[in-house]
């Protein structure tokens, strides 16, 4: 498979920049996999697609203010843009500066605060911080707004790029089908008896990276950090003995589960994972998925092609550009029923 078969024209006036004053203010397309049909709705329309019973799964990883702007020793302007927390006070980066710092070298943070570059590893930098460095972040940090957004953070980001939801910090992008989601609406979900769970991938930075491979086959991709716990395991467990569907809420979701179910049968997992999946390639777990409206060539439109069918999801997109739907983090979102007989772009 080509990475040119995923792409589609999407004028730049259709890249949301802002959120709506509302979480659930966005437009939902709804796709039924297994026969390609298309409906045109509100968000809040989620509620029509859940059946009693069904298990809904969420990503409660929490967004950390991980951009920094400073200067070296020197003088000279950097940015820096965490990837990885490693322990209290070391993480991983990314470095923007117009020559990298040497092992050894200081780095000055605006607002107050200082790190030491210890190593480099690849594209990233190992920076030690001289005090405990997620309080740091909240004082003197900037949300990581996706490169598409091309603005600087404001105070309403630090809320608004944030699910209700999030717990665990270490993500440097936002799950962000779970934006959607108010208490509310949380609510009305409990209230219509669908289940709820959670699992944590910390998003990285890499997530917006181009696949720079002409064949899909050949693209490796970049590592994060999940965790499924056994509650998650137990969850489906019931779920599937109700007859009810387990409804991943974002592609960070499907890769939990789908890791944690490599082999076939759904086990707690820790640690990193570097899932891969593209049209032909299994799903062991979700039968449902409410995910944003993804870049072209990216990885995660070949996650949903490989879950809704390559001409069902392609044909939608389309249609999401035709009607003026909102693209990106920001954007409008689809509820996709799985396609078990998903076919690939080479059929």
């Amino acid at each position: 498979m080509r990475v040119a078969d995923f792409h589609f024209d999407l004028p730049e006036s259709l890249i949301a920049r802002h959120p709506l004053p509302e979480r659930r203010a966005s437009r939902l397309l709804q796709l039924d996999g297994p026969s390609g049909a298309l409906r045109h709705g509100q968000f809040t329309d989620v509620l029509e697609q859940l059946r009693p019973g069904d298990l809904m799964v969420f990503n409660n990883t929490r967004v950390i203010p991980a951009r920094l702007f400073g200067q070296k020793a020197s003088g000279g302007k950097l940015e820096v843009l965490v990837e990885r927390v490693l322990d209290q006070y070391r993480v991983l980066a990314h470095v923007r500066s117009s020559k990298s710092p040497k092992p050894g070298s200081q780095v000055l943070i605006d607002g107050g605060g200082e790190a030491e570059m210890v190593a480099r590893h690849d594209a990233l930098f190992e920076l030690r911080f001289a005090e405990p460095v997620l309080p740091l972040l909240e004082r003197v940090g900037h949300m990581p707004l996706p490169p598409y957004i091309d603005r600087p953070d404001d105070e309403a980001d630090r809320e608004r790029y944030q699910t209700v939801y999030a717990q665990k910090a270490g993500a440097v992008a936002a799950p962000t089908a779970g934006l959607h989601f108010d208490d509310e609406l949380l609510a009305a979900i409990r209230a219509k008896a669908v289940e709820t769970a959670f699992v944590t991938l910390h998003v990285g930075a890499g997530t917006f990276q181009p696949v720079r491979v002409e064949r899909i086959e050949d693209h490796h991709m970049h590592s994060e950090w999940l965790e499924v716990g056994q509650d998650v395991v137990d969850a489906v467990v019931a779920c599937r003995a109700r007859g009810g569907r387990v409804v991943a809420v974002g592609t960070t979701s499907v890769r939990s589960l789908e890791t944690a179910a490599r082999d076939g049968e759904l086990k707690p997992f820790s640690g990193d994972t570097d899932i891969f999946i593209y049209p032909g390639r299994p799903f062991h777990v979700v039968d449902a998925l409410v995910t944003n409206f993804h870049l072209p060539e990216s990885t995660l439109l070949m996650l949903v092609s490989a879950f809704a069918g390559y001409p069902e999801t392609m044909a939608a997109y389309r249609e999401a550009v035709a009607q003026g739907y909102r693209f990106f983090s920001y954007g409008d979102a689809m509820f996709i029923t799985r396609n078990p007989a998903a076919r690939g772009p080479e059929v």
